[in-house]
């Protein structure tokens, strides 16, 4: 069976594959075979799923809205029926689970190194540090105003706007405008939490 036949095999395919790289670098630098730690899984957890992410907030923003909008002014084209059919609720469903477990992972590995206080109140917890504490802390925060934006806003009006739920013509319209507003905010927000949550890391921010 040809793992690249499907996403769980795709999964464990990359994830076994990460893992065979690993020991083969740390057998070549010495180290053991296996130098793995929960504080790397949950790392790297926050990593992927925060990729995963970014990654459909932008599909959403620069392909699929223009995408749609094409489509619905085409008069004689198939219309934007089986993107907000087919394509719009499955990308919606790893969109804002994939911010759930970028949140709580970056939770996680924070606490793991004793961090959450020091980040979540911008280096100011136990004496200012502005190395890592407030750059990780804008980052946390504008991750965390993110992440109530697609539960909050996002999510319910684009089940709205899907016919997921009953809403009127009125009502999705506003729906949509919220939920576009919204996507767009966080496209935003999402260039300086990077930036900053890399400079965390870096000590500096350009």
């Amino acid at each position: 069976m040809n793992p690249l036949n499907s996403i769980k095999g795709v999964w464990i395919l990359g994830i076994l594959l990460a893992f065979i790289l690993a020991v083969a670098v740390n057998l070549a630098a010495g180290a053991s075979w296996l130098n793995f730690q929960m504080l790397e899984f949950w790392r790297w957890t926050h990593i992927i799923a925060g990729i995963t992410w970014i990654g459909l907030l932008y599909y959403f923003n620069f392909v699929q809205m223009p995408a749609v909008a094409a489509a619905g002014a085409d008069s004689g084209g198939p219309g934007p029926a089986a993107i907000n059919q087919y394509v719009a609720p499955r990308a919606l469903l790893w969109f804002r689970w994939a911010a759930v477990v970028t949140w709580v992972s970056g939770a996680i590995y924070l606490s793991m190194i004793q961090q959450f206080a020091n980040a979540f109140s911008l280096g100011f917890a136990g004496g200012f540090d502005a190395s890592y504490g407030l750059p990780m802390g804008i980052g946390v925060w504008l991750g965390t105003i993110m992440l109530i934006n697609v539960w909050v806003l996002i999510w319910p009006n684009q089940k709205k706007v899907l016919g997921l739920v009953e809403a009127s013509d009125e009502a999705k319209a506003k729906a949509k405008k919220i939920a576009t507003m919204a996507s767009r905010t966080n496209v935003v927000l999402s260039i300086p939490m990077l930036m900053f949550m890399v400079a965390a890391r870096h000590g500096l921010v350009f």
